[in-house]
């Protein structure tokens, strides 16, 4: 049973696993979570910590604590909200410990960063899976003149379009993007 229930939670995405605990509160699925992410949990706390002991007790109070902070915060990216919630145990660890400094503070702004280019690659990454899913006319009107930056002129001639049609398919695209990234809360506004 416990072995079936184990294979069945390691084929499950992320966002799935999150969902299935939330119903089950099954500790498996914690120890899951443990197994894909243990190690960048533990790399993270080395980082900021830069003490052994201290990054392993701290993995594993995170660990402990995962199950109340999973059931009381809405996720998205379970991977990147986990990095998250691990700096800022470290942070306040290292806070009560007096240890924060001014290395520290330009070595998280340079986080921060590196924070918001991913966010903005997974935008992109859904951005694309959502140009994809159009029409076809709409999409490629759409890819012609935002990505390849064609005139109208030039798409009505490539596709054999009217001028109308492609003004027209580039619109609907737009909107279309919209609605289906504000659908799947991507991001709030695209285009």
């Amino acid at each position: 049973m416990f072995q079936s229930k184990r294979k069945k939670y390691k084929q499950l995405d992320d966002s799935d696993l999150l969902e299935l605990y939330k119903k089950s509160k099954d500790q498996i699925i914690i120890g899951e979570y443990y197994t894909r992410y243990g190690h960048l949990v533990m790399g993270t706390a080395m980082k900021y910590l830069k003490n052994k002991f201290d990054a392993e007790d701290l993995v594993m109070n995170l660990f402990e604590k995962l199950p109340k902070k999973l059931e009381s915060h809405s996720i998205q990216h379970f991977k990147s909200w986990l990095y998250m919630v691990t700096k800022n145990e470290c942070l306040m660890l290292l806070r009560k410990k007096g240890y924060l400094t001014k290395e520290l503070t330009s070595e998280l702004e340079s986080t921060s960063e590196l924070n918001l280019k991913i966010e903005k690659e997974e935008q992109l990454i859904a951005l694309e899976k959502a140009i994809e899913e159009l029409k076809d006319e709409q999409k490629d009107c759409i890819k012609l003149f935002y990505i390849e930056s064609k005139s109208y002129q030039e798409i009505t001639e490539s596709l054999q379009l009217d001028i109308k049609k492609v003004k027209s398919a580039i619109q609907n695209g737009k909107r279309n993007l919209k609605l289906k990234l504000e659908d799947r809360n991507e991001f709030k506004s695209v285009i």
